[in-house]
């Protein structure tokens, strides 16, 4: 049998006769590929990327001389539409690469290793390439860049060649140049859109993101921005002004009608979406000053620094008080009180970390992660005046057609959630914006003709798809914490229109991925295997249906979950909607109607796994979530989950190897087994005490953060052998190392602000955070903004945590029916990292990262204490004390305790001499922390009076409380005076002496002193418990007198 010959095409092109032929040859070969998908394999099996490589590296910078060869008259008849032979055949070879980019996942892995993405990179450059071979090279670049978003189901792939090679200081400049070209020209128009959707297509991390901002990309996306502003005639710039019409406004010309605002929104956001120190340099960007520039303002001032002109416990009426000429566009507010979004009190714990920390949760492209993040923090508003820009684009949001109505309202609540907005603005987005984005929910939405880009060629969804995916994540986006948001969105039937989407997403019919070519010897996988890399196809990924219905699945439960996170009214509306059998076949690793895809799995090697179509990561990320937000109902808990079945996929998420499921997975379970939850037992049974055990040993912080927090949970009011047997499974010895996982980092401390202790182990100093002294810790001005924030988290939500009954136990002796009595125990809030608000360069990465995991490790170690708290409470707590000591080892505990206690020591001397000038600064522990440690000893004290003695004789631990009466904090003051009730409580006759002991020791101490000046206490119950504690101490020195 004869081989087949190459065939002349790939002859010609591979050693050309003349460059006419090798136009013609490359015409020949794009006339055969393109919509010809079994051509598309069979020419990348016979090589053909190596050949076009070549020609496209004949590319040469000598940008002048190219145009001086255009616009001149000479070799004209080697010209083809203004170009030379040699540009004829780069931009035929552009296109074909296009056309095998076009053919999906698949052809990524041969292009990359083709060699084809440097040269194609090297041809985007205005000034060096003629305006078509620019424009080719970004329509191939952004057809590679939708093939890799569909080559992995959590959206990131080992083959990363076109992010690496893109995001240098050479090539970003390149698209700096591209979005500030200000020429009418369709051309120039189409290659600024494609430039902007391949930055929102390629930006997954935070180091990419900062390399834009740094490049100068974001501020030339805030250019483009400013050009729709003028176009729009809304600039307030005194030489033009609002209203007069279109015009220049500085170096700003205005946006023509071949112009498309879409594609640069998309791309802002891409930037500013996790960093609210970019949001506020784009806010801040001079073309912004430019274009809102005031006759009173310095246009070059900082957004920071303008002049606080609202009064933030009014509520906004923009017809009233409007700030800029821009809000009389927009239709007038109603007058209402500011009701709180504040998450409301519950007897659930508040929602807690579900994302990886520190860089994991940087590059997630999952937005289900993401939107935990943003529900564990409050919402925040600024305090100065609000930048125009807010305005007018809530006046787009309205105006435009959907596609970029849509991406003004996504930027807007990225703005809104960052807290750049005034306080008025949550009605108004609750008014204005949410039934727009109802409205963008309806099966019969008709998509206006001007919605369509013809700019971006993406081949990855379509505008009404796009609509579809996008519009519940803004939603979710703007609902999470906001009450006010959230009524609006149930009030417009959001509700029901989710519920609907999610349900017809399992009628879609997935098609099968493209087809090999049919050949009657077919290569075998030993033959493919022994081809170069640039002539075998990678792995199929999964198709653009697919990718729209995981899309789909994954923002309709984000957006469920953020509307059903905080009452149990819509919680109630979603379950009669009949979405819980939903969001469990979401969770489910396998779906029997459902045809399994193979997806490969993440990580440095490809190994394959079987899939539902749709059940990819995302998805059932974000299913935990919304399993998550509705088990935070008694009542969902005990019928529609528990009926539905949800613990068992579940489980099968808790084993699997994916680090973000487990996470996930047990996130839920800390809902589910709480004391009243009747799958409590179940899960029990079914082996969930030893697998969170295991992950609670897991490098991965919030894994194991949210395994102990589970633990916590699964320990209070258990038997006693689920206590035993869960304090063995994780090892005494592991348990104190948690607890005191203060990490020395006194190496570092000029950039990380370490307390230094007395033991050199070190701990954060927080900003303006209350220490136990009651003093407000601001040492070093320097400190960064998102460790300030992220210190006071466990702080902010302390209102709500001491709501939770989770760990009630005997802590009083003195009630009415002299039985024992029900305190509530105080939860950390267990929430998930920040994200970053500073980063600007590699070393704030750095910085951040650092300081993340001290926060938290410094819940983990709150969590760990509450875990000795519940083991020692309730049914048989005078054995599990005794069983507790023996195990952590009695003096350890006790000097465990008192070192959670003892005040830092700063050691400032190298870093800011003006602090002191001994260059030593006592810094007290976070008050959470002394919370959890207050509420151990108060369990013991309320044990067998043989353990009361023993706590007595701790002197120094005792001491260590004495100020701690005077603390500004309620609850910790609460702690003391349990401490002191139970000390003094006389079991029966036989304690009386040993009592009357207790009782002078505590007056030695001072004790006596501090709680007579708690009788002008601000909280009545606190009065009146230290009433009864005095009440104790002086009958027992009474009767001894």
């Amino acid at each position: 049998m004869t081989r087949p010959s190459t065939p002349p095409i790939l002859s010609e092109l591979r050693s050309a006769s003349s460059p006419a032929s090798q136009v013609a040859a490359l015409r020949a070969l794009k006339n055969e590929v393109i919509g010809h998908e079994q051509k598309k394999e069979m020419w990348i099996g016979l090589g053909v990327l190596a050949p076009i490589a070549r020609i496209l590296n004949t590319h040469k910078g000598s940008g002048k001389r190219r145009h001086r060869d255009v616009n001149g008259s000479r070799n004209q008849s080697k010209r083809r539409g203004g170009r030379s032979d040699e540009e004829e055949a780069r931009l035929q070879a552009i296109i074909v690469v296009g056309s095998l980019a076009y053919g999906g996942p698949a052809y990524v892995s041969p292009i990359h290793a083709g060699l084809v993405i440097s040269p194609l990179l090297a041809l985007l450059s205005p000034t060096e390439s003629p305006p078509q071979l620019v424009l080719a090279a970004l329509r191939t670049l952004n057809a590679v860049a939708d093939s890799l978003l569909l080559s992995r189901s959590d959206h990131n792939t080992t083959d990363n060649g076109l992010l690496n090679l893109l995001y240098t200081e050479q090539h970003l400049q390149t698209i700096t140049n591209i979005l500030l070209q200000f020429s009418p020209s369709l051309v120039a128009q189409q290659q600024i859109a494609l430039a902007a959707a391949l930055i929102h297509k390629t930006c997954r991390d935070e180091h990419q993101r900062v390399l834009l901002a740094q490049a100068g990309v974001l501020d030339a996306l805030a250019v483009r921005l400013a050009s729709f502003v003028v176009a729009t005639g809304c600039s307030l710039n005194p030489s033009t002004g609002v209203g007069s019409g279109p015009g220049h406004v500085g170096d700003i010309p205005p946006a023509n009608s071949r112009s498309r605002m879409a594609p640069v929104l998309q791309a802002i956001t891409a930037v500013i979406q996790h960093s609210r120190a970019r949001a506020i340099q784009f806010l801040s960007a001079q073309a912004f000053a430019n274009v809102f520039q005031k006759p009173d303002t310095d246009a070059g001032s900082s957004y920071e620094r303008k002049a606080a002109v609202w009064n933030a416990s009014n509520a906004f009426s923009s017809r009233q008080a409007p700030p800029n000429l821009i809000e009389n566009l927009l239709p007038p507010m109603p007058n209402s009180h500011f009701r709180s979004s504040l998450v409301p009190q519950s007897n659930f714990p508040p929602r807690g970390a579900l994302g990886p920390s520190g860089k994991q949760s940087q590059t997630s492209k999952s937005f289900s992660s993401a939107i935990e993040v943003i529900q564990s923090q409050g919402l925040e508003f600024i305090e100065e005046e609000e930048s125009p820009l807010i305005a007018w684009l809530l006046h787009i949001a309205r105006i435009e057609n959907e596609v970029t109505g849509l991406m003004a309202a996504w930027t807007l609540a990225i703005l809104y959630r960052h807290g750049l907005t005034k306080r008025g603005r949550e009605a108004t987005f609750a008014l204005l914006l949410v039934p727009l984005l109802t409205r963008m929910l309806d099966k019969d939405l008709k998509i206006s003709s001007d919605a369509s880009s013809p700019h971006d060629t993406s081949f990855l969804t379509s505008p009404e798809n796009a609509i579809e995916e996008q519009a519940p994540l803004v939603l979710a986006m703007l609902a999470a914490n906001s009450l006010e948001v959230q009524k609006a969105a149930a009030d417009a039937g959001a509700i029901k229109k989710l519920s609907q989407l999610l349900k017809e997403s399992y009628d879609v019919i997935i098609p099968n991925s493209t087809a090999s070519l049919w050949a009657p010897n077919p290569s075998t996988s030993a033959q493919t295997e022994m081809r170069e890399e640039g002539s075998r196809l990678g792995h199929n990924g999964i198709s653009t249906a697919a990718y729209h219905v995981v899309r789909l699945r994954e923002s309709v439960l984000v957006a469920l979950a953020a509307i059903a996170s905080d009452k149990d009214e819509y919680r109630k509306t979603i379950i009669d909607q009949g979405v819980i059998p939903f969001v469990i076949r979401t969770l489910k690793s396998g779906d029997a109607n459902s045809p399994p895809q193979t997806i490969p799995q993440t990580g440095s090697t490809l190994e394959s796994r079987k899939v539902p179509a749709g059940n990819h990561k995302d998805a059932i990320l974000a299913a935990c979530g919304a399993a998550r937000a509705l088990s935070r109902s008694v009542s969902t808990l005990r019928t529609s989950l528990m009926d539905a079945g949800l613990a068992a996929p579940l489980f099968v998420l808790l084993r699997c190897q994916d680090m973000e499921l487990q996470i996930a997975a047990t996130a839920v379970v800390v809902n589910l087994v709480l004391s009243f939850s009747p799958m409590r037992e179940a899960i029990v049974e079914a082996g969930a005490l030893k697998i969170l055990c295991e992950h609670a040993h897991s490098m991965n912080t919030n894994l194991r953060l949210n395994s102990v927090w589970a633990l916590k949970h699964l320990v209070y009011e258990a038997s006693k052998d689920i206590k035993v047997k869960c304090l063995e499974e994780l090892g005494p010895g592991w348990l104190k190392q948690i607890i005191n996982n203060d990490v020395d980092f006194h190496t570092s401390t000029s950039t990380s602000r370490f307390g230094d202790r007395e033991d050199g182990s070190a701990t954060p100093i927080r900003m303006s955070t209350p220490n136990a002294a009651g003093e407000q810790v601001d040492l070093l001005n320097a400190v960064e903004e998102d460790s300030r924030e992220s210190s006071q988290d466990l702080e902010e939500d302390g209102e709500e945590d001491l709501k939770m009954s989770d760990s009630i136990g005997a802590l009083g002796r003195a009630e009415l029916d002299r039985k024992q009595h029900n305190l509530s125990s105080h939860h950390t809030n267990g929430r998930g990292p920040l994200l970053e608000t500073t980063a600007m360069t590699s070393r704030n990465i750095e910085r951040h990262s650092s300081h993340q995991g001290l926060t938290d490790d410094l819940a983990i170690q709150k969590q760990g204490l509450d875990l000795i708290r519940n083991l020692i409470c309730g049914t048989g707590a005078l054995e599990m004390i005794d069983f507790v000591f023996r195990e952590l080892g009695q003096d350890k505990l006790f000097e465990m305790l008192a070192a959670k206690l003892r005040p830092r020591v700063l050691n400032t001397f190298n870093r800011d001499r003006r602090l002191s000038e001994s260059g030593i600064r006592h810094i007290q522990p976070h008050t959470e922390i002394i919370i959890s440690t207050c509420y151990i000893i108060v369990h013991i004290a309320a044990g067998h009076p043989r353990q009361r003695q023993l706590l007595i004789s701790q002197t120094e631990l005792l001491k260590l409380i004495v100020p701690l009466f005077s603390n500004p904090s309620k609850d910790i003051r609460t702690c003391c005076v349990w401490l002191v009730t139970n000390l003094t409580w006389v079991d029966d006759n036989s304690d009386n002496m040993n009592c009357k002991t207790r009782a002078r020791e505590l007056m030695k101490l001072g004790i006596f002193e501090k709680l007579e000046a708690m009788d002008h206490d601000e909280v009545l119950d606190i009065r009146e418990r230290a009433k009864i504690a005095l009440h104790q101490i002086s009958t027992l020195l009474r009767s001894q007198g």
